[in-house]
Parts: C-alpha cells; structure tokens; sequence
C-alpha cells in the first residue's frame, strides 16, 4: 500500500469566506445550501461536495455562479470522498456555522476563515483524506494591554459586542 501527502492551497478571494467540512451523503448538497439561504438575508454563497462513492463526482449549487466555481475548482484540487467546501460572502463564517453544524449529515468543520488556508490532504491506493488544515499564519507572540484595548474596541466597531 503506498501514502502520498500533498498541501493543497485554497483560494480566499477577498471579501470571501470559505467553510471545509466533511458530511457523509449525497444530499448533504440540498441540506448545506437549505441551511446557508435561511441563515442570513443577505448571503451569496457557493458550495461544492466530493462524493465518496458511485459516479464520484463533485457534486453543487449556490445563490452566485462564481463562488459555486470556485468551490468546484477547489473541491475537485482536494478530492477527498464526503468533504464540502463553501464560499460566502455578505456574511460571516459566525452567521452560519451552527446551522451548518446541524446539518445531520455534516460530521466535522475543518476550518471557517478567510485566512490563507492550505489543507493538509493524504491519498491512499484507495482515496484521499484530509488530515487537518493551516489556517494563516504562526502565531508571533502574546498579545499586550494595547492588544487587548485594540481587539475589544474591534469587536464593538463591527457590532459584535457593546
């Protein structure tokens, strides 16, 4: 049996999102972008989905064509059976990540950024698999009492706390 490893970089336009996950069926398409478009009025999403099984294809929709081809571009680069990738924009990853969470078929939430990201992907003689994903850059030090003031005063700028 052989083990290939591969770092895979997923595009993070700006003014987008992008959520990975896994799921396990193939009607985690319908159950992704009915949990999206109830989430928030305003967003514009894509979502990709690789099947794991059967004809094996990268399976999609969305509410806007370029986001749902970005996330097809990118879900066929992983390629790893039951892994979704999704797109937003006129939202936050904040906005939507419960809903996704319950979804019934979603089984995990690799990353919500709009960070770089790169997803760290092994193949096998019989498929691929994420094995975790780096989600921009290391970590530099340990933020300070101007850190602190800086981070909170943010928070409040775009309405997240008061």
């Amino acid at each position: 049996m052989s083990l290939r490893f591969e770092v895979i970089n997923i595009p993070v336009p700006e003014g987008t999102n992008v959520i990975v996950g896994h799921s396990h069926f193939i009607k985690t398409v319908e159950d992704i972008y009915e949990a999206l478009i109830t989430s928030s009025t305003s967003i514009k999403f894509g979502l990709a989905f690789c099947e794991a099984s059967g004809k094996r294809l990268v399976r999609s929709d969305g509410n806007d064509l370029q986001l749902v081809k970005l996330a097809e571009e990118s879900a066929l680069r992983v390629g790893a059976g039951h892994t979704f990738i999704v797109y937003i924009s006129g939202a936050w990853p904040i906005n939507v990540l419960n809903a996704l969470k319950h979804v019934q078929e979603v089984t995990t939430i690799y990353a919500a950024t709009s960070n770089p990201l790169q997803l760290i992907v092994a193949e096998t003689d019989q498929g691929r698999s994420v094995l975790g994903v780096v989600d921009g850059f290391k970590s530099l030090g340990i933020e300070g009492e101007e850190d602190k003031r800086e981070r909170r005063e943010f928070l409040r700028r775009i309405g997240y706390k008061r």
